[in-house]
């Protein structure tokens, strides 16, 4: 698995339309209606790495199974969320379960769609979600805080330090800064923050829904986007969701890459979402290769090799012995691992080994 991320936005912004193109499937309803989406879905969508079929082609793999990227669709949040209006904090809960936030905004003039603010501004409808999700995110720490000042008088430090750390985040919550700009100190916070189920600690990807003939070059509105993530030191792409449906609905990549071309595009929305999200959730990509598969492993940018090992199975990390390792441009300039090996490519690697983006691994272990 890659990363999960979810989509949201105000109604109407196109979110749905590009879960649906994304995934290239219709499990999400896409009409000119508010709340359209009754369940969040979930579509998962293969990473496009080009290397991945470089390794298997050196391999001789019989198939190729690339890394996977999940989509949540959550319904349209709107003013007054974390308070149950609209449909309230049921969606703010499907958020709370994401790795990341995609926030889908418009970006786009058009009549015929309409818009709840009724006007597009995409800074005011940023600022009117991430203000819903800081309340919703306030009100959690107020109850939080309470019940571990009470705990944290036996005097556990460990409780302690979360206290202070909580207390920390709602004075950046009270004057109107998300969780994320009182980031952890050390590595206990670190380790305690994912447990606070904060939804604004989660990094943000803007997305800027922009008209089909604004995809390649974006728009004003865009480039405002652009400025604001930029100072929050957050991630924005240029798509039109339109035409990334347009794109789903063609067969082949030939076809693809004609349409693209066209529209003055070098690849489809996708791949740019996913390099952004993979740049701001700090990811990587190794491979392990055979006669059987050629696969794409989704890990974190510093992990060690018996983590990277962990993410085939428990096994392979808690009985790690040792990484044999090529990196990617030696397995593909000296076509596979014997040529490698005999030029003295191939690493044997510890448990301190930190993997590389692209490496090709086999892991011994013992269980």
């Amino acid at each position: 698995m890659g990363f999960n991320c979810g989509i949201v936005g105000l109604p109407n912004v196109g979110k749905s339309t590009l879960f649906n193109a994304l995934t290239a499937t219709a499990a999400a309803q896409a009409a000119n209606f508010p709340f359209c989406t009754i369940e969040p879905n979930v579509g998962r969508v293969a990473v496009p790495d080009t290397r991945i079929h470089q390794v298997a082609s050196v391999a001789g793999s019989a198939a190729t199974i690339p890394a996977q990227l999940e989509f949540v669709d959550i319904a349209g949040l709107v003013k007054g969320a974390s308070k149950g209006e609209g449909l309230g904090n049921q969606f703010l809960a499907n958020i709370r379960q994401t790795d990341a936030i995609i926030h889908v905004l418009r970006c786009f003039e058009n009549p015929d769609v309409i818009h709840v603010e009724g006007s597009v501004d995409p800074i005011r409808d940023a600022e009117t979600i991430e203000t819903e999700l800081m309340l919703a995110d306030l009100d959690s720490l107020e109850r939080q805080i309470d019940g571990i000042a009470r705990r944290a008088k036996s005097g556990d430090k460990d409780l302690k330090a979360q206290h202070d750390y909580m207390v920390r985040i709602k004075a950046s919550l009270d004057a109107g800064k998300p969780a994320r700009t009182a980031p952890p100190a050390n590595e206990d916070e670190a380790r305690f923050l994912p447990t606070f189920g904060l939804l604004t600690s989660k990094p943000i990807l803007y997305v800027c829904n922009v008209a089909e003939d604004e995809s390649a070059t974006g728009n004003a509105w865009s480039e405002k986007v652009a400025a604001m993530a930029k100072a929050q030191g957050s991630e924005s792409v240029v798509i039109s969701a339109a035409i990334e449906s347009e794109i789903a609905q063609l067969g082949s990549d030939e076809e693809k890459k004609e349409f693209l071309s066209t529209l003055g595009l070098n690849e489809p929305g996708l791949d740019r979402i996913i390099r952004a999200g993979y740049r701001l959730l700090g990811l990587q990509t190794y491979f392990t290769a055979g006669p059987k598969e050629t696969r794409a492993w989704t890990i974190h940018t510093g992990d060690k090799a018996p983590e990277a090992a962990g993410k085939i199975h428990t096994d392979f990390q808690k009985g790690f012995i040792r990484a044999e390792v090529i990196a990617f441009a030696d397995y593909i300039a000296l076509k596979g691992e014997a040529a490698a090996r005999d030029a003295g490519k191939l690493r044997q690697e510890g448990k301190d080994y930190v993997v590389q983006d692209g490496d090709v691994i086999l892991f011994r272990f013992n269980v």
